[in-house]
């Protein structure tokens, strides 16, 4: 989903017109539980969810087709081609990210970090959720939670202690990190592509965000794990002899490519942060950072290549169909008139509506689903409603909204995920409300508060011309 929403609205309106009254709502209910039954698959998981969104996809298209929702298929390729940016920054972060882990820069930075903690459960506990927030906003949510995960497995293994705490903590705080730039996150960068949100905006208005939601999150994990986190004197010098002993140079095959690398990754953080001035895409700074990291490594580009998340691409391909052609039905669009109406044309109510709603959802069926089908409700709410409130409260929303259920984010999945593959055990659902949800339901209440700030003082930093 881009910004060029209203030339989707004005093609769905027209295909209204050219099937006559009497298709008017029968494509709107009929794409509307395709897409329902899509996402009720993909929350289930009795299907993977790049199956569900292929097979929502083709449905929707041959639907759309047969309706007059979609004039012809070369449609289809007009609403993927909006989205060719967000997938270009995927693919191009994800080869850096690849190339700058095996140069060691991660795992020497993980234990750098791990060293302060000096082997007390505590004082690491905090030490990973800092990590955390710094590798996913650096690295995307996925990659950068993974790289936590597993250095944290590896500590608890060494120092004898119950990796759960720990990795229950990275689940939740990584969704506060992907809100530290425009492209912490997929959902954060899905958003902000589509609103055109300017990078430095997000240093204004979700960095701090970030900063509060992620403090909440320590806060109630290291509550709700205080006896598991507690230090045992008879153990301190023990662990912290272990920790000492770790080598941060024993994972850099290479220390040129371990400084190249280094540099490549803030040279690349530097070209986001400055693409929007000099007029070029983020997709075209990531694609620059990922081929010059295979450039300047030496490694084989075939090998890099692999390690993109093709699984990600391929499902963001279908659901991206498949939501674009529900959009050019028209019913995305009533959805955001019944929203407006629910609000009452109020910009502070329409936003806690917006925020409380896509929380809700994205905890239920994971939150990028929710992020792309939201962006061109919001984009139609923004026509009558002052667009920077309702596209921050939905980037904010939709992050930590995951943290709802342990199914809602990708960090979740991946971090319990870790846990019980390495035999530490599982996180019933039970269990989860009383730590994730809590911590869910403190972040929004801080995010509705942050959020009414900005609006009342008029803080928001202006969008560009025509968001």
């Amino acid at each position: 989903m881009t910004c060029s929403f209203v030339a989707i609205q004005e093609g769905a309106h027209a295909g209204h017109d050219a099937a006559g009254a009497g298709l008017g709502t029968l494509p709107m209910a009929v794409l509307g539980l395709v897409m329902l039954a899509t996402y009720a698959l993909i929350a289930s998981g009795k299907l993977h969810k790049l199956t569900a969104a292929l097979c929502g996809a083709i449905v929707c298209t041959v639907l759309g087709l047969a309706f007059g929702v979609l004039h012809d298929y070369d449609e289809v390729h007009q609403v993927l081609g909006k989205d060719i940016g967000v997938l270009g920054v995927i693919v191009g972060t994800s080869i850096l990210v690849d190339v700058a882990g095996k140069s060691g820069l991660f795992q020497f930075l993980a234990v750098k970090i791990a060293k302060q903690a000096k082997g007390d459960p505590g004082r690491l506990f905090t030490a990973l959720v800092m990590l955390t927030v710094l590798f996913v906003s650096l690295l995307t949510i996925a990659p950068g939670t993974l790289i936590v995960a597993s250095l944290t497995l590896v500590l608890c293994r060494t120092l004898a202690l119950d990796a759960k705490p720990y990795l229950v903590g990275v689940a939740i705080v990584a969704n506060s990190g992907a809100l530290v730039t425009f492209a912490s996150g997929i959902c954060t960068l899905m958003i902000g592509s589509a609103a055109k949100l300017p990078y430095l905006h997000f240093f204004a208005v979700s960095t701090p965000m970030a900063l509060l939601t992620a403090l909440v999150a320590w806060w109630v994990v290291r509550r709700s794990y205080r006896a598991e986190l507690r230090a045992d004197p008879a153990t301190a010098g023990q662990r912290a002899d272990a920790v000492a002993a770790f080598d941060e140079w024993a994972m850099v095959p290479d220390r040129r490519v371990f400084w190249r690398s280094a540099i490549l990754l803030g040279l690349t953080i530097v070209g986001f942060a400055t693409a929007q001035p000099l007029g070029v895409g983020l997709d075209f700074v990531a694609m620059a950072g990922g081929a010059a990291a295979i450039l300047f490594s030496g490694q084989n580009p075939e090998d890099a290549v692999k390690k993109v998340n093709w699984t990600v691409i391929v499902f963001f391909i279908g659901l991206f169909v498949m939501i674009g052609t529900v959009e050019h039905s028209g019913l995305l669009q009533k959805a955001a008139g019944l929203l407006g109406d629910v609000s009452g044309g109020n910009v502070h109510v329409a936003t806690v509506v917006l925020v409380l709603f896509t929380a809700l959802t994205s905890g239920i069926m994971d939150n990028i689903p929710v992020a792309a089908t939201m962006i061109p409700i919001v984009s139609t709410m923004a026509v009558d409603l002052p667009a920077a409130p309702l596209w921050w409260g939905l980037v904010i929303s939709a992050n930590l909204g995951g943290n709802g259920t342990p199914i809602g984010s990708i960090s979740g999945v991946i971090a319990l995920s870790a846990l019980q593959e390495s035999g530490g055990g599982k996180v019933s659902w039970g269990e989860w409300f009383k730590v994730g949800g809590v911590a869910m339901a403190l972040q929004i209440v801080v995010v509705i508060g942050w959020l009414s700030l900005f609006t009342v003082l008029d803080l928001y930093p202006a969008l560009p011309v025509g968001k």
